[in-house]
C-alpha cells in the first residue's frame, strides 16, 4: 500500500515572473484564512511603455537584474531573512529561511520571463531543501480571493471569508478571458473562452486606436469616468451566443472605423468611446458569467485578472447578481491583487500541494486553463 503523504504547507515562498513584472511574495495559511506576510513587485512597465507593448527579451533582462534583491526583500519584510543588504539570500548554503515550500508560475507566459522564475525556484528548493511547488499562472489569479488578511500598506483584503464551493469563475486579463466551474481546489471544468482578443487587449488595442498611452485599459477607464456610455453603438460579439466563448476582435474594429471618423483632439468624444468600450465590454462579460451561474444553478462567483480591478465591471456584475441570483455571493479581489503579483501564486500552492521532484519542473509558456 502506497504511503499517503500528509506534508501539508502553511507558510509558502511565491515566485511570478510570467510577464514584465518581478514578484516574490510570502504567505501563511491559518485555518480559512490565508494572511500576506510579504507582497513585493518590481515592474519594468516604463520601459516597455516607450514602446506601446512589452518586449519579451527586455522583460527577462530586467527580471534577471531583479529577482534575487526581490526575492530577499520578501524574505525580509516578512521578517524570516536577517535584514542585512549585503548579505543575499544566496550567499551561504547553511541558511534557510522558515518556508514549509516554494511556488513558481511555470506558465503561460513569456518563455524568457518564465526561465528565470522558474531556474532561480529550482535553485533555491535544492539548495534549502524545501518542495517546490508549481503553479499555472491562470489558475492563480483565481485565488487572490482566498487572501483574506494583509497588514500590508495599501493593500486591503476582504474579510467576509473565502469563496465556497461550487462557484463560478471568471478571468479577465491582458491575454485572456475565460470561464471555469470550480467544484472544488483541483477540480475544475473550463466552460469557455475568448477565440480571438482576450478582454483586457481589447481594451489595450482600442485605447492605442485612441492614441492612449499603453497600458491602455486603466486609460480607457480614467477617461470613461467622464464620457456617456450610450454615445456610440458599438457591437457586443457573441454576448447572446449558447455557448460561453467570447470575441472582441470585431468591437475593436467597429472603434477603430468610429475613430476615423471623429475628431479624436474632442476631449468629449474621447470620453464618450471610452465609456462606449468599457460598457460594450463588461455588457459581454457580465452577461456570460450570469449565464453560467443560471445553467450550471451556481450561487457563488469570483472574478480575478487585472481587468476585475475595471469599476463598471464590478458595478454591473454585482448589480446582476444581486438580481439574477437570489442569495448569490460575489468576489472580487482588492483592486491591488488583481494585476500580476506572486501572493496569489503562493496562495493556489498552499491548496495544491503535490510531491515532485524538484527539477522535473519546466517552463510552459502555451499552458492553458483546462481548455476541453
Amino acid at each position: 500500500m502506497a504511503k499517503t503523504n500528509y506534508f501539508q504547507p502553511q507558510i509558502i515562498l511565491g515566485i511570478e515572473t510570467s510577464c514584465d513584472e518581478t514578484a516574490a511574495a510570502v504567505v501563511q495559511k491559518d485555518g480559512e484564512r490565508v494572511k500576506i506576510l510579504s507582497n513585493i513587485v518590481a515592474s519594468s512597465a516604463e520601459i516597455h511603455a516607450k514602446y506601446g507593448g512589452i518586449i519579451p527579451e527586455q522583460a527577462a533582462r530586467e527580471q534577471l537584474k531583479s529577482i534575487i534583491p526581490v526575492i530577499n526583500e520578501a524574505l525580509i519584510q516578512s521578517n524570516l531573512c536577517p535584514p542585512s543588504p549585503k548579505k543575499h539570500l544566496l550567499s551561504s548554503t547553511i541558511y534557510r529561511p522558515a518556508i514549509d515550500a516554494i511556488a513558481v508560475t511555470y506558465g503561460p507566459g513569456l518563455i524568457g520571463s518564465l526561465l528565470v522564475g522558474v531556474e532561480t525556484a529550482k535553485t533555491l528548493a535544492l539548495v534549502w531543501k524545501k518542495p517546490l511547488i508549481p503553479v499555472n499562472h491562470l489558475l492563480g489569479h483565481f485565488y487572490a480571493n482566498w487572501i483574506t488578511d494583509t497588514h500590508l500598506p495599501g493593500v486591503k483584503a476582504h474579510l467576509e471569508g473565502v469563496p465556497k464551493f461550487p462557484l463560478i469563475g471568471l478571468l479577465v486579463s491582458g491575454g485572456h478571458t475565460d470561464l471555469v466551474l470550480m467544484k472544488d481546489h483541483g477540480k475544475y471544468e473550463y466552460l469557455g473562452g475568448t477565440r480571438d482578443d482576450a478582454a483586457g487587449e481589447a481594451f489595450d488595442k482600442t485605447a492605442r486606436l485612441m492614441g492612449l498611452p499603453y497600458p491602455g485599459g486603466p486609460q480607457i477607464s480614467r477617461l470613461a469616468e467622464k464620457g456617456d456610455p450610450s454615445a456610440f453603438k458599438l457591437p457586443r460579439p457573441m454576448m447572446t451566443t449558447d455557448d460561453f466563448d467570447f470575441s472582441f476582435s470585431g468591437l475593436k474594429t467597429a472603434v477603430g472605423n468610429i475613430v476615423k471618423a471623429i475628431d479624436i483632439q474632442n476631449p468629449n468624444s474621447m470620453a464618450d468611446l471610452a465609456a462606449s468600450v468599457e460598457e460594450a465590454i463588461a455588457d459581454v462579460l457580465v452577461k456570460k458569467t450570469i449565464t453560467a451561474a443560471l445553467k450550471f444553478n451556481i450561487k457563488q462567483i469570483i472574478v480575478a485578472g487585472g481587468v476585475a480591478a475595471n469599476k463598471k465591471l464590478r458595478q454591473k456584475l454585482g448589480e446582476e447578481v444581486k438580481t439574477q441570483l437570489s442569495r448569490g455571493d460575489l468576489f472580487f479581489p482588492p483592486p491591488s491583487l488583481c494585476t500580476d503579483n506572486a501572493a496569489y501564486i503562493a496562495t493556489s500552492a498552499l491548496y495544491h500541494y503535490k510531491p515532485i521532484e524538484s527539477l522535473s519542473v519546466q517552463a510552459n509558456p502555451g499552458l492553458t486553463l483546462f481548455r476541453k
